[in-house]
């Protein structure tokens, strides 16, 4: 081993101690390994901001943008409404609904896919009194399936095909995943209509059967003249109830119904909407002197006053991510108040204002139903209800599925480059305003844009100083004794096996040099080993950490850390015995 290879095997396990150790965002360690790499010399000074140009860059900061635009013209919701009513049994629901969402994430990104279809899932599970635990995971496994099946489905798939032009010459189409991806998604939506058996029975979304139970939270209260709080602030009161209690709305006039703020005075008469645990509110009704009402509707009010309570996830583009409620005002900025947060299936133990937001997280949320849509949009959270089509937005439908069509049909007919074809349907979508300026920005992951263009350089550092090919002589001596099909399978596993800790991108990026180099070795085509390589990095089904999507059902679906290895390993199993025999059948291993 040279001291090269050395340094370029030392950057990358500390990029992958790093990710695991999580303390650091994977954008910043990515710029930190390239620092590093240009530091000790294995990636030139002129060559280390080269990946910012790189193609596989433009398509995916496109393919997001397009994505976001299919979701936002409501095309999708508008072709499920006549199915949602005949979705009666739970295998019905399951194979209808990660069907969907696995044909979807064919053409729009995985966690595009399944953000617009977790609102319709919740539905259906209330309306037919499902378990929505038995419904989320299957859906969010077929999320991943479904990126398998064509070049811009998934990340992984775009940077397997550009490296596979600086491998062979020539990249990957739009359809060569098809095959292989098809017979994986098609077994794999199988098994969960069936395998969703395996997950914990009886198990509750955070606090009810389908999400939040807002009747366990909310009540009325009157404040009569006798309470210490009369003339008092809302402030006050919430002190009072030392951070479990909120004062969400205060009703006068009967009718008339208020967002207060902090500083509001109280008066005897308020009809007061409190959102407490059990324990607090009946804590706060003694000691505080109030008196509870029975619940009802609240009717009558003017639409402009009126109040909305809805749940809501924390996206990975959420600009909640990492900060505390009072870091970002949501009482003050957004007209809204946080009522309750569940994390991974869990409620939260400390108070409320205290806990920093992550990726996933649970909210309910009470806000004025006049521009709930805009505010939830500006928070960056996923409504978990069936989402209103907007009046007159026909129009704009037809335009995103147009473009769309033309833009695959261009790519498939190889009319123009992969990367024209989508940067201009992204231009496309915008100057048609399917989606705004700040919607395409806000679209755009930018972390994983600078995640690739930073390990673009260090993973090429990777192969030129040799390492890609000394790990390939290891892995072939590993082989040896495997009919090439096993080393094939060996490949997917490897690939599968890391994408957890270094993220299914940085994992291609490492891997995918390697599996050609390991081909090289024992004499074998390229090919079927970046196939394998795409598949093992696409298929995450383990841990709720490993992609995003698994991430963002964990708290509506109640799910615990140890529910995903049920349902995911014989997944997994099924994905490695398919995968390498479709592999196999579709790019022969062997040349002639």
């Amino acid at each position: 081993m040279t001291l090269d290879q050395a340094y370029a095997f030392g950057i990358i396990g500390a990029v992958i101690a790093l990710l695991i150790w999580d303390r650091l965002r994977y954008d910043l360690v990515a710029m930190l390994a390239l620092l590093v790499a240009v530091g000790v010399g294995i990636v030139k000074p002129d060559e280390a901001f080269r990946g910012f140009s790189d193609d596989i860059v433009i398509i995916v900061a496109s393919a997001l943008v397009v994505s976001a635009a299919v979701g936002r013209s409501g095309i999708v919701e508008e072709a499920m409404r006549p199915l949602s009513g005949r979705m009666k049994t739970v295998p019905a629901q399951i194979i209808v609904l990660t069907g969907a969402v696995t044909l979807l994430s064919a053409v729009v990104k995985n966690i595009g896919a399944l953000a617009i279809f977790m609102p319709i899932a919740l539905q259906v599970a209330r309306r037919n009194n499902t378990s929505v635990s038995s419904l989320l995971m299957p859906m969010a496994f077929g999320s991943l399936l479904g990126g398998l099946m064509t070049l811009v489905g998934t990340s992984p798939n775009i940077i397997v095909s550009r490296l596979r032009t600086e491998m062979v010459g020539e990249p990957f189409s739009m359809f060569d995943f098809t095959p292989v991806g098809l017979v994986i998604a098609v077994a794999g939506v199988a098994f969960l209509t069936v395998g969703h058996r395996l997950l914990p029975k009886g198990r509750k979304a955070a606090s009810g059967a389908a999400g939040f139970s807002i009747d366990d939270y909310t009540a009325e209260v009157r404040l009569p003249e006798t309470s210490p709080f009369v003339n008092k602030t809302v402030a006050d009161l919430e002190a009072f109830g030392e951070g479990d209690v909120t004062v969400a709305a205060v009703i006068r006039e009967r009718h008339r119904r208020y967002v207060p703020s902090g500083h509001w005075v109280l008066f005897a008469g308020d009809v007061l909407v409190l959102e407490a645990d059990t324990q607090a509110l009946a804590d706060i009704v003694k000691y505080a002197g109030l008196e509870l009402m029975h619940e009802k509707a609240l009717e009558g009010v003017e639409s402009d006053e009126d109040l909305a309570v809805i749940e809501a996830v924390v996206e990975p583009r959420s600009a909640l991510v990492g900060t505390t409620v009072e870091d970002v005002s949501l009482r003050e900025r957004y007209g809204v108040n946080l009522l309750a947060l569940s994390r991974r299936g869990r409620p939260i133990r400390q108070r409320l204002r205290r806990v920093r937001f992550q990726l996933g997280d649970l909210l309910v949320l009470q806000a004025r139903a006049s521009g709930l849509s805009e505010t939830l949009s500006a928070l960056g959270c996923l409504p978990l209800a069936e989402r209103d089509l907007a009046i007159g937005r026909v129009r704009k439908r037809w335009l995103a599925l147009t473009v769309m069509v033309v833009t695959i049909a261009l790519v498939a007919t190889s009319t123009v480059p992969v990367v024209l074809a989508f940067f201009g349907a992204a231009v496309a979508m915008t100057a048609l305003r399917v989606v705004t300026l700040k919607e395409a920005y806000d679209a755009i992951e930018w972390p994983i844009l600078v995640l690739l263009a930073a390990l673009i350089p260090v993973s090429e550092a990777l192969r030129t100083t040799g390492g890609t090919e000394l790990i390939a002589g290891w892995l072939s001596m590993a082989a040896q004794g495997l009919p090439p099909i096993g080393a094939l399978a060996l490949m997917l596993v490897a690939a599968m096996a890391v994408t957890p800790f270094l993220n299914n991108a940085a994992t291609v990026l490492v891997m995918a040099p390697i599996g050609a180099s390991l081909a090289n070795h024992l004499g074998l085509r390229p090919d079927a080993f970046l196939m394998a390589v795409a598949v093992g990095a696409g298929c995450d089904f383990l841990t709720p950490i490993g992609h995003q999507c698994n991430t963002l059902v964990m708290g509506p679906g109640g799910y615990r850390f140890g529910d995903y290895w049920r349902l995911g390993l014989p997944l997994s199993i099924i994905v490695v015995v398919l995968g390498t025999a479709a592999i196999a059948l579709f790019w022969p291993l062997r040349a002639g």
